[in-house]
């Protein structure tokens, strides 16, 4: 893996709010953040000074939450810690299961603006992790019905350079079992991988049955990662 590829992923938040989601993006100083309807993400720089941290305080505002995903910087002793969660991020390797064209696959639709109200219905039933209301702005999302009823879905989130992290796989519980997030996976991997781009994804290290699908796909650990959240002063 090249150095730029390194630094991108690295610091995929922030890599993609000063690139590819720059236009979804809050700004105060050198601190950014994604548009409060987006996502809660937030990032500073790898090395942040106090006054960095002042800026990422103005942004988000008091007594909010900064949510700083995989960045390691640990903010002033006066931010209160919210939450720490081990996981891992993984990349495509390329190889494992034979992804299908995605026209081969009729059951798998992408998902629109007039399916929104279905997503955050699943994502509240589900719990595969933050989404908001204009998530899905933040790249392709795709989805199967059974009867007309949206029961899976996946998508696009980060954009770091050269990379497409995918994101939000859920699958309502009577529906599980029949291979939904395998076909969801696959499909994204074509889409990404037609544009030149590599997937890559983020797990709970406590999710072992979606690790275990994950490799299964190809993916596979590049590092370890805590993801933290803290409360602004």
């Amino acid at each position: 893996m090249g150095n730029r590829d390194g630094v991108a992923l690295g610091d995929p938040v922030g890599e993609s709010l000063r690139g590819r989601h720059a236009h979804l993006a809050r700004r105060f100083g050198r601190a950014v953040g994604y548009l409060p309807d987006v996502a809660s993400f937030c990032a500073v720089s790898a090395d942040p000074d106090p006054a960095e941290w002042a800026d990422l305080a103005r942004l988000l505002g008091p007594g909010e939450l900064a949510d700083m995903f995989s960045s390691p910087a640990t903010p002033p002793p006066d931010w209160e810690p919210v939450f720490t969660l081990e996981g891992r991020q993984m990349t495509w390797s390329g190889t494992g299961r034979s992804a299908p064209r995605r026209e081969a696959d009729a059951e798998v639709l992408e998902l629109g603006p007039d399916s929104v109200p279905e997503m955050l219905d699943l994502v509240e039933r589900t719990r595969p992790g933050p989404f908001r209301p204009r998530t899905p702005e933040l790249g392709t999302y795709l989805g199967v019905r059974e009867n007309g009823r949206l029961v899976a879905m996946a998508g696009e989130r980060l954009r770091p350079p050269g990379w497409t992290e995918i994101s939000a796989v859920c699958t309502a519980p009577e529906a599980r079992g029949r291979g939904h997030a395998l076909r969801l996976i696959d499909a994204l991997v074509v889409r990404v991988t037609e544009r030149g781009e590599r997937p890559f994804l983020h797990v709970a290290e406590a999710n072992t049955g979606a690790i275990a699908l994950y490799e299964r796909l190809g993916f596979r650990t590049r590092e370890r990662v805590t993801f933290r959240g803290f409360r602004t002063p």
